[in-house]
């Protein structure tokens, strides 16, 4: 099933105490007799699609109108989009739509089960229903609307203009965009390179290489304690491996354990145990006596040296003030190495600013040329469509009778580039000879204006698909063949599209697909049983009330079957 609008809830508006409209895909009419509450169908489907809230429109003792509508929507569409974007869901592949109003004025909206804004609604109808009435929304009235419809009008003709001019703009934005960073920032990414070259100049003055600090670190430390170092290495081997000259004075280590080992040597044969313990006697003599030997070997590479302490420390602190300039959160000379190669590539990239500004000041010359070039094409490709597209409207209205009546398209270059070009389209009328075209709500009334939007709608059929058409009053003042040319035009319209008409001549009732008859009950109001959609008996008796007044007039039930007959002749 394609989109459309399946069904209506409406209650305590207007006349309406509770009525439902279950609706067709094709051409829906709404009639009823005057004051029935036939408009309250359009306002009802205004409301739903984010139109105005009148608390006036309450029904006095209801406290609140409310409308709900459940709306066949395409799985892919924006329509389906939104709802998602919303929070919103579908239901068995169907959007609800509610809209309330108090009589304080208090409006609410519901999409698919969660409250959103009314501005909301007004989103989702660009892509759901046009409504044309009195008060409602004019969805071509919309300047962006009319130049859609325009392009979409024009068909293949723009295709590759467009394309070619696409391409263009966005090049043109991206270099435009490029190039005045560049310029903007030139003062910033002088200084920026200043900074950069000075930090580069300190590093490579001083020569930092990795792992120098530990290193450095290592060497003042040792140096710094060199006489405690040496002392306390002459002091092991002294106990360890003895003097030779103090030998009979005091026995060292080695000299015990040689005692120790000579004990059990003795007696090693007696008990293997023991000879164990004798041989690991014999494995530390020997250890010791390494040890004592490389003692001897340390405390004789031990030198203090002042001089060779004084350039260690005066090459840490060059390092230190490297780091704590340069450096990381660690502290170290890796970091401020890995920050000199990040600062030369970015230096070599600011140094490369200048060329590279010459040569996208060149690109943004040459774009600006082909981008007005590609923006003339796509106004002169506009003005032939809009050209055609005024003879056809103009056309359709000289058959709505509006003979004298003439739609004007006007394609205006702003010189301001945009995404779509540099054009306004903007749809005007002249009413009649002599007059200046105006723009749509200045230059035509209520039921002209619906007249023109119906001329229109029928000319960019298939170029501006939406699903929904509502019109009111788009009969007014009008009868006789010129109706019959709407019921046509209308029947048209809805191979394509759901239509919903409210009309009050039997000339446009006659074409449609399902025929809402609109009655009140006894006490004024309608009602539930008030909405009746007529078998073709029904409509033969609803067309003849609307010819001649009277629902059993023999003339009339003759008329209208001749009508009906003319109509589905034509369908």
């Amino acid at each position: 099933m394609r989109p459309m609008v399946d069904e209506v809830r409406i209650q305590g508006l207007g006349v309406i105490d509770e009525a439902v409209l279950d609706l067709s895909p094709g051409f829906n009419v709404v009639t009823g007799e005057t004051g029935a509450g036939k408009t309250m169908v359009v306002t009802s489907l205004g409301l739903l699609f984010g139109g105005r809230a009148d608390p006036q429109r309450v029904r006095p003792g209801a406290g609140r109108a409310t409308v709900e509508g459940r709306i066949v929507v395409d799985p892919g569409g924006r329509a389906v989009e939104r709802v998602e974007e919303s929070g919103g869901e579908l239901d068995d592949g169907a959007l609800i739509v509610t809209r309330s109003v108090s009589a304080e004025g208090r409006s609410r909206a519901f999409l698919g089960g969660r409250s959103v804004p009314v501005s909301v609604l007004i989103t989702l109808a660009d892509d759901l229903v046009a409504v044309h009435g009195q008060s409602d929304q004019q969805r071509l009235l919309q300047a962006g609307r009319q130049r859609g419809a325009l392009d979409r009008y024009a068909g293949g003709a723009l295709t590759k203009p467009m394309r070619a001019y696409t391409k263009a703009y966005q090049r043109h934005r991206q270099v435009s965009a490029l190039l005045e960073e560049l310029t903007t920032r030139s003062r910033e990414r002088a200084q920026e390179a200043d900074v950069l070259r000075f930090g580069l100049e300190e590093i490579e003055k001083v020569d930092p290489k990795e792992g120098e600090d530990v290193d450095l670190a290592a060497e003042e430390e040792r140096l710094g304690h060199a006489d405690a170092l040496r002392g306390a290495a002459d002091t092991a081997h002294e106990a360890l491996l003895g003097d030779a000259a103090a030998a009979f004075e005091a026995a060292n280590v080695t000299s015990l354990l040689g005692q120790a080992r000579n004990a059990l040597e003795a007696v090693r044969e007696h008990d293997p145990d023991l000879a164990a313990l004798a041989d690991r006697l014999a494995e530390a003599g020997y250890l010791v006596s390494d040890v004592g030997t490389d003692l001897a070997s340390y405390a004789e590479s031990v030198d203090a040296d002042p001089a060779r302490l004084a350039a260690v420390q005066e090459r840490r602190a060059e390092l230190t003030s490297l780091v704590r300039k340069y450096g990381g959160e660690e502290g170290t000379v890796a970091e401020v190495l890995e920050w000199a190669r990040r600062s030369a590539a970015r230096l070599t990239e600011l140094d490369g600013d200048d060329g590279r500004i010459e040569e996208l000041r060149a690109e943004h010359a040459e774009l600006a040329e082909r981008l007005a070039a590609e923006a003339a094409e796509l106004t002169a490709v506009r003005g032939r469509a809009a050209e055609r597209f005024s003879d056809a409207v103009t056309a359709e209205l000289t058959a709505l009778a509006m003979p004298h009546a003439r739609v004007v398209v006007t394609v205006t270059p702003t010189g301001d580039y945009g995404p779509h070009g540099v054009d306004e389209v903007e749809v005007r009328l002249a009413p009649h000879p002599g007059a200046p075209p105006l723009p749509l709500h200045k230059g035509a009334s209520g039921g002209e204006l619906s007249r023109v939007m119906l001329a229109i709608e029928v000319v960019f059929a298939g170029a501006d698909p939406v699903p929904t058409f509502v019109f009111d009053e788009v009969d007014a003042g009008v009868g006789g063949k010129a109706a019959v040319e709407i019921g046509r035009r209308l029947a048209r319209l809805a191979r394509n599209a759901q239509v919903i008409v409210v009309t009050h001549l039997p000339q446009v009732a006659a074409f449609a697909d399902q025929h809402l008859l609109v009655e009140k009950s006894d006490d004024g109001t309608v009602t539930s049983s008030g909405v009746t959609a007529l078998d073709r008996e029904g409509r033969i008796r609803e067309l003849s009330r609307m010819l001649a007044g009277l629902e059993d007039s023999e003339l009339g039930r003759a008329h209208a079957e001749e009508l009906l007959a003319m109509a589905a002749e034509e369908r």
